[in-house]
């Protein structure tokens, strides 16, 4: 098409929408996951409500491993079928993530929809994103995974002739065309992202002078609470798992040291289709170039210790997990046992306990975030020329001065500054010995 958008050719279904319609949750375990059965469907029932899905019933099977057709065992599907007809179910959502070939023998064995957890998340992206990188990534994110499961969608599997006469022959398959769309979608896309990522690389790089701290953490752990009290900053604050997925930026006014760029970035979940991960890397660039990271996480949810494993494993993929981190743990005013607490900080270095929404442990965590920030930190001995004001600016804009002496043509100064700003200072006749 003259404007390049994706047209694809009658599916065999309405365009999926989860929203209000009735669903079974189902997820196989297996046997080393089974003591974690009583908690097993609730991050999954989290998005599927998060997605507008009115769960109407649960169900759990645990094997040795997924049955490589059917996900679950025969017995189980008969099961599920019985269960679809007596609670007048319109999809089924399964927390595990299945092959397209799981998915097509399920629909035709059960005869409704089905659902898998990376096609739920990427629904929930679709309806967060917000910005035009953000949209650009979800939409190829949502191109790359449906790909391989075209022929599940899609009906019109018979042979497009090629005309009496023509010399083309018998034509080809409508899914190889609509494959064909989809790749020079997808590489629309990604001409697009390129684009959209060196315009954030740029931006990223203008503030290489400056601090920056960046929230990290599982979804729903309270990072958009802690930016919002900490930098003011006008987003969204929902407990709502995703509840915003485009990166924001803000300055954080540190009383008695300055300021820093304070980044919020996109929740990290278990099982994140790693098509969403690849498509959200430049949004990360963030996170990457941080000086320090707040590793953000819920204190009172019952899996806490999976969560950090989880964003840990994330910023391992991305190559940021060698960055100074400060665990945080959140939602302190919800944790009945504190016992859990003192385990969380027995297993880490750096560790401080807030309530973000009640405002508790904060002036601890900004002395924290000083401190890890200061570490960085030499002394310099400055000697200019007492009317170099842009020097000056510099040195009170990024350092602490802690002593000064004065004569009529030069200025002897003591600041405790950033090792990478007291490398850029030099020349034009000043000195600079670092301690």
């Amino acid at each position: 098409p003259p404007d390049g958008r994706l047209q694809l050719a009658e599916p065999q279904r309405e365009e999926l929408n989860v929203k209000s319609k009735r669903g079974i949750l189902v997820r196989v375990l297996d046997r080393t996951q089974r003591r974690d059965r009583e908690e097993a469907l609730d991050e999954i029932r989290g998005l599927a409500t998060t997605a507008g899905v009115q769960v109407v019933h649960e169900v759990i099977q645990v094997r040795p491993r997924p049955h490589p057709a059917t996900c679950l065992g025969s017995g189980k599907i008969e099961e599920l079928a019985e269960l679809i007809e007596a609670h007048e179910a319109e999809l089924v959502v399964f927390d595990n993530n299945l092959t397209p070939a799981q998915s097509r023998n399920l629909e035709e064995a059960l005869q409704t929809i089905i659902v898998d957890r990376s096609e739920v998340i990427l629904d929930i992206f679709a309806t967060r994103a917000q910005t035009y990188e953000a949209k650009l990534q979800v939409e190829l994110a949502q191109l790359l995974y449906f790909r391989p499961r075209l022929k599940q969608m899609w009906t019109h599997l018979e042979r497009i002739e090629g005309g009496i006469g023509t010399g083309r022959g018998p034509g080809e398959r409508q899914i190889e065309t609509d494959r064909r769309l989809i790749d020079r979608r997808v590489s629309e896309l990604r001409r697009r992202l390129k684009v959209v990522e060196g315009r954030r690389r740029r931006e990223v790089a203008r503030r290489s002078d400056q601090l920056t701290v960046s929230l990290v953490g599982y979804t729903n752990s309270g990072k958009s609470t802690l930016m919002q009290v900490l930098a003011g900053a006008g987003v969204l604050v929902a407990d709502k798992l995703f509840a915003t997925v485009d990166t924001l930026t803000r300055r954080w006014e540190i009383p008695g040291w300055g300021h820093v760029l304070l980044s919020d970035t996109v929740g990290f979940v278990r099982n994140l289709p790693h098509h969403l991960v690849a498509s959200f890397h430049s949004t990360l660039e963030e996170t990457r170039q941080a000086d320090l990271l707040l590793h953000v996480a819920d204190a009172g949810h019952p899996r806490v210790t999976d969560q950090i494993e989880t964003v840990n494993r994330v910023l391992a993929d991305l190559g940021a997990d060698q960055l100074p981190q400060l665990l945080v743990l959140n939602k302190v005013d919800t944790v009945e046992d504190r016992t859990d607490i003192d385990i969380l900080r027995a297993r880490t270095d750096r560790c401080v306990v807030i309530s973000a929404s009640e405002g508790v442990g904060l002036e601890r965590l900004t002395a924290t975030v000083c401190e890890m920030l200061g570490e960085g930190e030499v002394e310099a001995e400055i000697t200019t020329n007492i009317g170099n004001g842009r020097l000056l600016a510099f040195l009170n804009e990024h350092g602490r001065m802690t002593d000064s002496e004065y004569n009529e043509q030069t200025m002897r100064l003591i600041y405790r500054i950033p090792r990478r700003f007291a490398e850029q200072i030099g020349g034009d006749g000043t000195t600079v010995t670092l301690r």
